[in-house]
């Protein structure tokens, strides 16, 4: 609804015209109360519609997936106790098992 000022001015002639100039202002008055409540009440709505929105988000976070059982044989799936970084003896005998190891890349077929 663009309404510009020629249609501004003749809508007040007319309502001048209709109500009198003793009851406009009351109008105007009535009018604005009522339009202050609306937004008051659309503003209100909105909030509580967002609220709930993000109540519903939270719980659907909670009840997505619960935590993935870490995969037998890895670090995160062995006791804290284990955990401990490894000592410097032991990741040379690491490095001799590797190196005795033969290597499986060399024998792969190629394709």
């Amino acid at each position: 609804m663009n309404l510009g000022m020629p249609e501004m001015i003749f809508i007040f002639l007319l309502a001048l015209i209709i109500f009198g100039p003793k009851k406009l202002p009351e109008i105007g008055r009535q009018i604005g109360k009522a339009l202050n409540e609306f937004k008051r009440a659309s503003n209100e709505f909105k909030s509580q519609i967002e609220s709930e929105i993000g109540k519903l988000d939270v719980e659907e976070r909670r009840t997505i997936l619960p935590p993935a059982e870490p995969v037998k044989g890895t670090l995160t799936a062995l006791p804290s106790s284990l955990q401990a970084a490894p000592s410097p003896a032991s990741l040379a005998g690491a490095a001799q098992e590797t190196a005795s190891e033969p290597n499986l890349l060399a024998k792969a077929p190629d394709a």
